[in-house]
Order: structure tokens, then C-alpha cells, then sequence
């Protein structure tokens, strides 16, 4: 019986030290995402630009320029909530689509929502060569479907809009 209780009290201590470390997990760890990026390939120009962390929000916009499917837009937030970090899409501006944090590491980050067809998964990390990778995952007519981007730090381009800011002039 004695042996029963301290494994019972054991297996309550590790399930709350667990939950704390959810809980005690906050935007301002993700903060390796700020930053303009870019990834160029032939025939599409995708840029992520995010802002923050700050007052528990990051904010970005993703610009997407293809041949095949021309422009595209989508606002996007994470943000701290009463149930932990969120990440909302809103594909060419429309209703925001909520993404739960599932996990988080040092340099990863992936959020979810299994009621969501595509996607399902939006996951962030950070490559030990400095680029940011994404990826969204889910259901697509039936099959299962990924998309990855690998991003590179856009370092000049905010200089060039600083520049332009100023002085009225764009070089790029």
C-alpha cells in the first residue's frame, strides 16, 4: 500500500512539473522568427515578415508572387491566450483559423489544429545554417499533403526600406 502511494504521488508530481513547463513556455521564445525572409525560386517569390514579440503578440504578413498561381496574401499572428500560444491564419485576409501550440523546443515550434483540413500542421524551425524553415501539413481532397519553404534572412531589404522611409528613395 505504502509502495502504491509514493508512485501514485510520484506520477502527480511529474504530470504537474509537465503541465508547468507547458504553461510556463511564452511567446518571447520564439523570437528567433523575427525578421524579414525570403525564398526565391524559379518562378515564385515568397516573403514571411514578422514583427515582435511584443505585449505577448507577433504579428507577420507572407506576400507570394508564382506564375502559375500569381499573388497571394496572408496575414498572420501568434499570440499568447489563456490556453497557451496560438498561431492564427488568414489566408488573403479572410476569418483567422486558430493553430494550438502542440510543441515548442529552442528552435522549433509546431501548432495545430485537427479539425482544420489543410492545413492541419504549421511548424517553424531554424536550421543550424541560419535559414527558417516552414511547413504546413493536412488533407488535401483526401490525401495527405505537405508544403515547405526554406527561408532566407532578408538583411538588406529592411535598410532599403528604411532608406526609403527617409529619404524618399528605393534601391534595391
Amino acid at each position: 500500500m505504502k509502495t502504491c502511494s509514493i508512485a501514485l504521488l510520484a506520477l502527480a508530481l511529474l504530470s504537474s512539473a509537465f503541465c508547468n513547463t507547458v504553461h510556463a513556455q511564452n511567446i518571447d521564445q520564439l523570437a528567433w522568427m523575427t525578421g524579414s525572409w525570403a525564398q526565391v525560386k524559379e518562378g515564385e517569390t515568397v516573403r514571411e515578415s514578422w514583427l515582435g514579440p511584443q505585449g505577448k503578440l507577433m504579428v507577420a504578413v507572407n506576400l507570394s508572387l508564382s506564375q502559375r498561381r500569381g499573388t497571394t496574401f496572408e496575414f498572420l499572428r501568434i499570440a499568447e491566450t489563456a490556453n497557451g500560444l496560438a498561431y492564427y491564419a488568414s489566408p488573403q485576409g479572410k476569418t483567422p483559423v486558430e493553430f494550438k501550440l502542440k510543441e515548442m523546443s529552442e528552435k522549433k515550434v509546431t501548432f495545430e489544429n485537427p479539425t482544420h483540413d489543410f492545413p492541419r500542421r504549421i511548424l517553424y524551425w531554424m536550421a543550424t545554417d541560419g535559414a527558417m524553415h516552414a511547413r504546413i501539413e493536412g488533407n488535401i481532397q483526401g490525401k495527405e499533403r505537405t508544403i515547405e519553404w526554406r527561408f532566407e534572412r532578408e538583411k538588406n531589404r529592411a535598410v532599403a526600406h528604411l532608406r526609403f522611409e527617409m529619404t524618399g528613395e528605393y534601391f534595391d
